[in-house]
């Protein structure tokens, strides 16, 4: 790796130095962090060839490592929900940390968000990340070792995640990036559009929890097949969305898992830029960032509020190892869990 493209963003308490990575591609500049493995930025030309930063992220690492909000980050070894922060697995019962009420979220109180990636290798376009989470690590089965290189072509950013477990266990991995199409400090995502390509998602409780039930989108405001603005139907009266306080749910993504297919695309009509996301995983949830308020200042001292980012994060579905009927996240020892998601920006007058 160059070293002129790895810079030191701050320090552990420790005294361990957390890196900056600066991928470069054409027109477009991804700055990737070794806290967490997250993306800070990411400029891409609009439609008038201004570049614009269109994820949500921080000036310093002291801001990353107070906020809750997982940005940019890489979530795991679950992420997303498990109900009640248990699973069983061959019949043994395993017990997780609750960090979301009565709930295990992605991964738990110090889950990959917050630990310090290594530098494996890396480019002038890309950069190849490496973690290991130990055996009983927030409760987990199997000590995993996990990679993920970040590969940035033209305006394409993809993400190739592997995993190796010594023991049988549960691996979800996922990038926690909030977009604004408009640019980081822009404000409200509800005028920007979505589109996903399901025509089925998975109901939750008031926890935002999966039960087993894969409901059609037909006939409900969960129906985003066609393009549409995010605050179209976000305050609908349906009970989804009230429970939520908006889009905060799992879709099933057409297709067969471990193919590489289109799963949502956004478009923001201020810069014209469209994002495109491909991905091998079965599911993607779709956050409009309704709880996103109450993080430190962003980037350039911008006041991020509810609903000014948006998530699509691709993924096994929330509770699927308590819902049996549910695509099953398990990895077996010796095996890769090996996935892959492409975000593909572009600029065009029109959508």
């Amino acid at each position: 790796m160059n070293q002129d493209a790895k810079k030191q963003f701050g320090t552990m308490p420790n005294g361990d130095p957390v890196w900056m990575v600066t991928l470069r591609s054409g027109d477009a500049v991804c700055e990737i962090l070794t806290y967490g493995a997250a993306i800070r930025s990411l400029k891409v030309p609009g439609a008038d060839g201004k570049l614009y930063d269109v994820v949500l992220g921080f000036d310093n690492l002291e801001d990353y490592r107070v906020q809750e909000k997982y940005l940019g980050a890489v979530v795991g070894r679950f992420a997303n929900r498990i109900g009640r922060g248990r699973f069983a697995l061959h019949g043994e019962e395993y017990t997780l940390a609750c960090n979301d009420g009565d709930n295990h979220l992605h991964g738990g109180l110090s889950g990959f968000d917050k630990q310090l990636w290594t530098i494996e290798d890396g480019g002038e376009d890309w950069v190849a990340l490496s973690l290991v989470s130990p055996d009983g690590d927030e409760g987990y089965p199997g000590t995993l070792a996990v990679r993920v290189v970040y590969h940035l072509e033209g305006g394409a950013l993809s993400l190739e995640y592997d995993a190796v477990s010594n023991q049988d266990t549960i691996c979800n991995l996922t990038n926690h990036a909030y977009f604004n199409l408009s640019g980081h400090a822009s404000g409200s995502v509800e005028a920007q559009q979505i589109q996903i390509f399901a025509d089925a998602y998975t109901p939750s409780d008031a926890g935002s929890i999966p039960w087993g039930e894969v409901a059609s989108v037909e006939h409900t405001p969960m129906d985003l097949r066609e393009m549409q603005p995010i605050g179209a139907q976000i305050d609908a009266p349906f009970v989804q969305l009230q429970n939520a306080g908006g889009y905060d749910h799992n879709w099933v993504i057409r297709g067969t898992m471990g193919q590489l297919r289109p799963a949502a695309r956004a478009y923001s009509p201020e810069t014209g830029i469209v994002l495109e996301v491909d991905t091998t995983l079965p599911g993607i949830q779709f956050y409009a960032g309704n709880f996103l308020a109450g993080c430190p200042l962003g980037k350039e001292g911008a006041a991020y509020k509810n609903r000014d980012g948006f998530c699509l994060e691709t993924q096994f579905f929330p509770n699927s190892p308590n819902c049996p009927d549910f695509q099953q996240p398990i990895l077996r020892a010796g095996e890769v869990w090996r996935h892959k998601t492409v975000f593909r920006l572009s600029a065009h007058n029109q959508q």
